[in-house]
């Protein structure tokens, strides 16, 4: 049975070296090559939807391939199609890269410039390995066959400024609407999504931060599935358990979620921790939460600058809204936006504590009234952001995944 080699290679030069070489190959059967990320995902998950026997046994990823950088792409494939075999090729075949490419996945790297002789060697192997696999498997292969959801990121200018809520709100509107949603609480020493909830768990985002390959099985008995239809993967119980999240479990984890639902929503908190700071860099859209005062409106030009200066998020890719607003209130949208230098959504959320207050008292968050107008003020702002099926299509989106994957240390080194 012929090889078939699926190159996803960004670059037209590499494209024609590559694809030449793989013709030349014995049993090898290149497919037409894929010149992006998304396009690498979006034909996989298509064939996986017909069947597994469709996908390609070998698939190589050149280091120039865009906008997701090559070892997330990498991370991508091997959760989502394991019993694919990715190769990378690179210029860069240090121990050092040779090692992440493994630890995200990779089944093996080969040098540029390109050499008849080593590719047809790493080819064969990995071949024979992804047939291996898929004979191992049988019909019991877990492959995540979602298109991709969108990640939403949910962080207070300062404790106290209604983050849960809206984080929960957004994601209850989602899910109302028809899409599959998930609720990450990411907000690891001090989340209160469980208690808003009314939820009693065993298992929490900690259980997940040293397994290496969260499978869909893994991920679903590490979710919570709470009567309103949303999926919760929760904060530990034990606010130290938090570290062990680290950036990179933190990126597997929400790449888990992202291939599963629809829709994820994370309450990153008030607090930026090495993981929050990785998932906010994921995101397609981050929201930043405050309320219309002074020491709110200094804390989240505090964040917003942070993010910048250790390269997490450009102030022009953050969102600001607005919450406990009034008319009267001296801190008007338009200010805050001058202030941060961010978008400020449209939707502002109105100060009315007393329609919360027995909701967020009784830690059912979920039932609130749906005639009440900051429910419905979050149920719209859902809208503007375009997690409600049939909504505008998110004009905040803004390429979270084009990003790539500083490490938290690292960005504190720059911002120096």
């Amino acid at each position: 049975m012929p090889t078939r080699i699926l190159p996803a290679v960004g670059d037209a030069d590499a494209v024609r070296s590559l694809t030449t070489l793989l013709s030349q190959l014995p049993d090898a059967e290149p497919v037409v090559p894929v010149t992006d990320s998304t396009q690498l995902i979006d034909t996989l998950a298509r064939l996986a939807s017909e069947s597994i026997d469709e996908l390609p046994e070998v698939v190589v990823v050149h280091e120039r391939i865009g906008p997701v950088p090559a070892l997330e792409l990498i991370r991508e494939v091997a959760l989502r199609f394991p019993a694919v075999g990715v190769i990378l090729v690179t210029s860069d075949v240090s121990p050092g890269l040779f090692q992440a490419a493994m630890d995200y996945g990779a089944r093996g790297l080969i040098s540029l410039p390109l050499g008849y002789e080593e590719l047809a060697t790493r080819v064969h192997a990995v071949a024979q390995w992804s047939v291996g696999v898929r004979r191992h498997l049988g019909a019991a292969t877990d492959v995540f066959t979602g298109v991709g959801g969108t990640v939403v990121t949910v962080s207070g200018a300062k404790g106290g400024v209604g983050a849960t809520t809206t984080a929960i709100q957004l994601a209850l509107a989602a899910q109302a609407s028809g899409r599959t949603t998930a609720l990450l609480d990411m907000d690891l020493q001090t989340g209160d999504v469980a208690s808003y909830l009314d939820v009693q768990f065993r298992r929490s985002v900690a259980d997940l931060a040293t397994i290496t390959d969260i499978s869909p099985r893994v991920l679903a008995d590490a979710v919570f599935p709470h009567d309103t239809g949303l999926a919760l993967l929760l904060a530990p119980g034990e606010g130290e358990r938090g570290e062990e999240v680290t950036e990179r479990a933190a990126r597997q984890i929400v790449s888990a979620l992202r291939s599963r639902y629809e829709v994820v929503l994370v309450d990153c908190g008030a607090q930026l921790s090495g993981a929050g700071a990785a998932v906010v860099e994921m995101a397609d859209t981050a929201l930043l939460v405050t309320t219309p005062d002074v020491v709110a409106v200094r804390g989240a030009k505090r964040a917003v600058r942070m993010w910048d200066r250790l390269q997490v998020r450009k102030a022009e890719e953050t969102t600001v809204v607005v919450n406990r607003h009034s008319r009267g209130t001296e801190i008007q949208p338009a200010l805050i936006q001058k202030i941060t230098g961010t978008g400020v959504a449209a939707t502002v959320i109105p100060a009315n504590f007393k329609e919360l207050q027995g909701a967020v008292d009784a830690g059912r968050v979920h039932e609130l009234d749906a005639k009440g107008t900051v429910k419905q003020a979050l149920w719209t702002l859902a809208g503007e952001l375009g997690l409600v099926k049939g909504s505008e299509a998110n004009s905040h989106r803004n390429g979270g995944r084009e990003r790539g994957a500083l490490t938290f240390r690292r960005r504190r080194e720059l911002g120096r």
